[in-house]
């Protein structure tokens, strides 16, 4: 044993209090069980601080509106605003801070305080709490709490602090929230020899956690930050929120397009001033235009509507999306780390065997639903219980000698009220249907984790019987015999323990029946009464079982080139043998937390690509693991309902909660929550995912083309010392009212019918690869050259400068209408049937004509933008145009299908 610390580095060191013994405890931590001093507690409390847990101020809400206007993009719209404004172009310079305005605006309502998340692990701690001090009883505020106080803990608290459990009467605690253990621990008082992971230390009470059962009396060993949950509110606070891929992809493309308009400014600036000899007015008005009609300002909230729909259609998916951009990363995930309890599993015990004396046999159902057929153990022949005596038996057993009771909810839903392991044995004895019997409850013994068993005195027809069902061992030691089908005979302890070792390797729990017949004579019960004559009846193997719908979406994920792994608090053998049932892993290897905590970086990011099975871990292994997933290149996706997984999940590319048994903190640190607790729906989520990137991968590449186009005509009319063929608020009207307008048709494309049997997008490659800037350069120089080609038969035939401002702006929208078709299938041509079936790209196109119709025709409209009624004869010249560029873009398609492939 190692020896402690001095007292005064009580808090500031990590100590194993958990492998000393009490009065060991108490000795270093200077305190004893009549508690502290109310003068000593005080001089600690200024010493160590309040038991809180501690709070960092975040931005204001102004502060986070105005981080949205740093951008290269909205800075190069402002100096636009600022120049217009200096020129007295009062309409452009409204015109455009609008724009920069309303797209910071859409960015700020779509942003999520992360700061949340902290602020809901503050709220579990309990407001006052009772401690001992100068020897008597008080209740205290928690927060005065101090390392040395002794708290006493009954039935419903909330435990205030980390405490080394002095004295444990039946005590047990419900610690999924830091374990992720579906079921209470039962606690106790003695040393650890071993080394062991949070989940085992069973002489320890954990801050925030509840207590089920009993009472207790505890030290406090740590307080506020030095808590188990502090310790997971500094990692949660150190954590820092990541950009996903499609956001630095964008960052990246804005400093390009920057960097281009720079170059181009300046050099057009020089040419046109020194060999044009353009006024300055002029020159700047064109310089502006030039900008305004480079940078696609309406990108930003198209991307972020686009995203808005795809967070609905997976809402009524049952995936709730909290933060936007976690739509578009699902597409890219690699790999997805999910807890097993509930997630993968039905979180509702069902025994699936019945070990008897020669005898075994195998239940059906994986649920509280009472359905199910017995079989013989290899699984091909039923089981009549009518004629198993055997079996009727321990149906009767284990059905009365239980606490639990079957509930039916209106919608037909099967539940059970009390212990999960009671209401799996309530279940399988409603699937025996055993005849009616007059039963009488005479006496019993509630179950006590000190016994590890309860006991019940019943009478069942003519006849009194004692009844107990409990933990195998300890029964197998109570019994002499056992009953067969000819009758009792002396116990076969190796048989059991074989048998018990053989499904424990399933992943099964065991629980134990025996009986004792009595008669009238039979005193109160006692434990006493259960040192003789009991007769070993059988076992009841159980399991939480796989949810069947996740083996199907687990398949699903492998083939659209997902690994899942499993992260799980439960042990090791259980783990393996839910991994087989679930298609992960080998079902042969698992790590578990201890082995993890003596690996070193390198070797545990190695250990993270190899296995899929992690059991037994704590916070800080599960975040590891995940930042060693995205240390080899990952994109990871981690599921969680407890406190203990939220620092991962904040972590991770894609955190995941459960939304009916998550608690509030994991659900604020998440990128979206379940609503069904359902593996399959993440398996759904990123089919969305991926139909969603694709649309707007689909998206970028038809609005780049027409900034590009815009940009190249303004460019050639400088070059030749023509006249400005679009005005800047003319070019902000197609940048955020028809492009806008028409991308969201491409919103509503349905997913490709092989989009998950392909490999995850690498998340590191461009939007804009060589494809994507090939696209882009050869559609906006098409409608280039086709307007300036416009523009040049126009301007001989004496039309006005409005006039023809209006029909080349008529003529790019036009162009940008049926470039939208030709984006809709970059792969066949686009007139296809789905055509027909979006009806979002027909909504649009309506709106676009009314739009167009409004610009054209109403005469404020006129006034505002510089534009002229048409006659509708220069409506078909830009249809017949724009019908020309179509069919190009669709030839072009199969001629660089091989490049789209590479």
């Amino acid at each position: 044993m190692s020896r402690l610390p001095p007292a005064s580095s009580r808090q500031k060191t990590a100590v194993a209090w958990y492998r000393y013994d009490t009065a060991t405890v108490l000795k270093r931590l200077t305190s004893a069980q009549a508690g502290l001093s109310v003068e000593e507690a005080q001089k600690r409390l200024a010493e160590d601080g309040p038991n809180q847990l501690p709070q960092r101020e975040g931005k204001s809400a102004l502060m986070r509106f105005l981080a949205h206007f740093n951008d290269v993009l909205i800075y190069v719209l402002l100096a636009a605003a600022v120049l217009t404004g200096i020129m007295g172009h009062w309409v452009d310079t409204a015109v455009i801070l609008g724009v920069a305005v309303i797209n910071s605006l859409i960015g700020f309502v779509q942003e999520n305080n992360a700061e949340k998340s902290l602020k809901s692990i503050e709220n579990m701690l309990p407001a006052q709490t009772q401690v001992m001090r100068g020897g008597q009883i008080q209740t205290i505020e928690a927060s005065e709490l101090v390392v040395g106080d002794i708290v006493t803990l009954r039935a419903g608290d909330r435990i205030p602090a980390d405490l080394r459990l002095i004295e444990a009467h039946n005590l047990r605690v419900e610690e999924a929230i830091l374990t992720g253990e579906s079921t209470a621990v039962t606690k106790q008082t003695g040393e650890i020899a071993a080394e062991v992971m949070i989940g085992d230390r069973d002489n320890l009470a954990f801050s925030g956690t509840t207590v089920s059962a009993g009472s207790a009396t505890g030290v406090v060993i740590a307080t506020g930050g030095d808590t188990e949950l502090g310790k997971i509110n500094h990692m949660m606070a150190d954590i820092q929120p990541l950009r996903t891929p499609l956001l630095v992809q964008m960052d990246k493309l804005g400093h390009a397009i920057f960097l281009i308009i720079l170059a181009m400014m300046a050099a057009l600036f020089v040419f046109s001033l020194l060999l044009r000899d353009m006024p300055m007015g002029e020159l700047l008005l064109s310089l502006i235009g030039l900008a305004v009609a480079s940078v696609p300002e309406g990108l930003p909230a198209i991307i972020s509507i686009i995203l808005s729909l795809g967070v609905q259609a997976m809402a009524r998916k049952r995936a709730i999306i909290r933060k936007l951009p976690t739509v578009e990363t699902l597409g890219a995930m690699t790999v997805v780390c999910s807890d097993k309890t509930g997630t993968l599993t039905m979180n509702e015990m069902t025994v699936k065997a019945v070990l008897l004396a020669g005898n075994n046999v195998r239940v059906e159902g994986n649920s509280y639903r009472p359905e199910g057929r017995f079989l013989s153990e290899e699984g091909q022949h039923p089981v009549d219980v009518a004629s198993s005596p055997l079996l009727a038996r321990f149906l009767r057993n284990v059905d009365l000698c239980n606490e639990s009771t079957m509930i039916q909810d209106a919608q037909g839903h099967w539940g059970i009220t009390g212990g999960p392991t009671a209401g799996a044995l309530k279940v399988l004895a409603a699937k025996g249907h055993l005849p009616e019997e007059q039963i009488r409850l005479i006496d019993k013994i509630p179950f006590d984790s000190a016994w590890k068993y309860m006991a019940t005195h019943h009478q069942i027809g003519g006849e009194q019987q004692i009844l107990v069902t409990g933990a195998p061992d300890v029964l197998l030691k109570l019994c002499g015999s056992q009953m067969t089908a000819t009758g009792s005979e002396p116990l076969d302890q190796q048989h059991w323990e074989d048998e018990i070792a053989r499904f424990a390797r399933e992943g099964l729990r065991m629980v134990a029946s025996a009986f004792k017949p009595v008669d009238d004579s039979q005193p109160a019960l006692t434990h006493q009464c259960l040192e003789s004559g009991l007769i070993f009846c059988g076992i009841a193997a159980m399991m939480d079982p796989p949810r069947p719908e996740a083996v199907a979406a687990i398949a699903d994920c492998h083939r659209a080139g997902i690994r899942v792994k499993m992260i799980t608090g439960d042990h090791q053998e259980t783990a393996m043998a839910i991994g087989r049932m679930l298609g992960i892993g080998d079902g042969r290897n698992a790590l578990t937390g201890y082995q993890l905590e003596h690996m070193t970086d390198s070797e545990l990011a190695d250990a993270a690509i190899r296995y899929d099975i992690f059991a037994r871990t704590s916070p800080q292994h599960k975040l590891r693991l995940v930042k060693a997933l995205q240390d080899k290149g990952e994109v990871v996706g981690m599921t969680g309902d407890g406190v203990n997984d939220a620092p991962a999940l904040k972590q991770a590319d894609v955190g995941i909660a459960m939304g009916i048994k998550g608690t509030e903190v994991t659900k604020e640190a998440a990128d979206m929550v379940l609503t069904d607790d359902n593996f399959a729906t993440i398996a759904n989520a990123v089919k969305e995912g991926r139909r969603v990137y694709d649309n707007l991968k689909k998206t970028i590449l038809f609005i780049m083309p027409t900034n590009l186009a815009q940009g190249l005509l303004i460019v050639i009319a400088m070059l030749m010392g023509n006249l400005l063929p679009l005005t800047p608020v003319q070019i902000l009207w197609m940048n955020m009212a028809t492009s806008a307008t028409l991308s969201f048709g491409l919103a509503f494309e349905k997913a490709d019918k092989n989009v998950m049997r392909r490999k995850p997008r690498d998340a590191k490659r461009h939007v804009m690869d060589g494809y994507a800037i090939w696209r882009v350069g050869f559609v906006g120089s098409l409608i280039a050259v086709s307007a300036f080609m416009l523009e040049a038969w126009l301007q001989p035939r004496g039309y006005s400068a409005e006039f023809i401002r209006t029909v080349l702006l008529q003529t790019l929208v036009t162009a940008q209408w049926v470039y939208m078709l030709n984006c809709r299938d970059t792969e066949s041509f686009s007139l296809s049937r789905g055509l027909l079936q979006n009806r979002g790209i027909w909504l649009v196109s309506g709106v676009l004509v009314l739009l167009q119709l409004a610009i054209i025709y109403l005469p404020f409209m006129n006034t505002l933008f510089g534009t002229v009624p048409l006659p509708l004869t220069f409506w078909l010249v830009p249809l017949a145009v724009a019908a020309v560029l179509f069919l190009i873009v669709e030839i072009e398609k199969p001629l660089t299908r091989k490049w789209r492939k590479s």
